[in-house]
């Protein structure tokens, strides 16, 4: 049995949205091959993901020089609390899929803010003297992402920076295996859209079989 965090970072379901749409049928599929396993979902656009702002800092700061967490102020408690509970379940589960559109290159801010808040040294990574060492190494992930334009090749492979972002999160975390499943082209190919898009959920139903 595993758990898997189900990660979703757009403001729209699947009846609008081809990441969403794509996500859905891959953890359908998966839930079919894997009863037994615990699929939670977050919604990143639901959930309370606080920015790392003065309060945090203040907070994360009080504590490191011995304030208790019952010490500090409502804010902090609420905001360094919840950063807590976030991490601490990124670190329980043992899968992740992602799923997010490609958003100006990269991806919308509120995955960027949940990923800020499961960087945590001694929960996700250690510092050692040969620099930081990933604790995640017996967890997998995926990266579910839309793309109106063509970015897999060609002159624009460069310009991509949300998977390529977690890319790296995830080789820092330790993780040993993180695929991309990328629904490219719908825009750019307006009288392929439908196809592209089947295409990439019939993709998806196959990964989730082995995943």
């Amino acid at each position: 049995m595993a758990d898997v965090l189900f990660i979703t970072a757009h403001p729209h379901d699947e009846s609008q949205s081809y990441s969403m749409a794509v996500g859905q049928a891959f953890i359908d599929a998966y839930r079919e091959v894997n009863q037994n396993d615990e699929v939670i979902r977050l919604d990143l656009y639901q959930e309370n993901i606080p920015h790392i702002d003065n309060d945090i800092f203040s907070g994360w700061g009080k504590l490191q020089s011995g304030t208790t967490f019952g010490e500090l102020s409502d804010q902090e408690q609420a905001k360094v609390g919840r950063l807590s509970e976030l991490s601490d379940q990124f670190v329980a589960a043992d899968k992740y899929v992602f799923v997010t559109p490609m958003w100006n290159f990269s991806f919308p801010p509120v995955m960027k803010a949940y990923i800020d808040s499961v960087c945590v040294a001694g929960k996700t990574f250690k510092y050692t003297e040969q620099g930081p060492v990933g604790l995640m190494t017996d967890k997998k992930a995926l990266h579910i992402q839309a793309r109106g334009g063509v970015y897999s090749e060609g002159p624009a492979a460069d310009m991509e920076m949300g998977h390529r972002y977690l890319s790296v999160v995830m080789q820092f975390f330790g993780i040993p295996s993180f695929d991309g499943l990328f629904v490219e082209g719908h825009n750019q190919f307006p009288d392929r859209a439908q196809e592209i898009k089947a295409e990439a959920i019939k993709h998806a139903q196959e990964l989730a079989k082995t995943f």
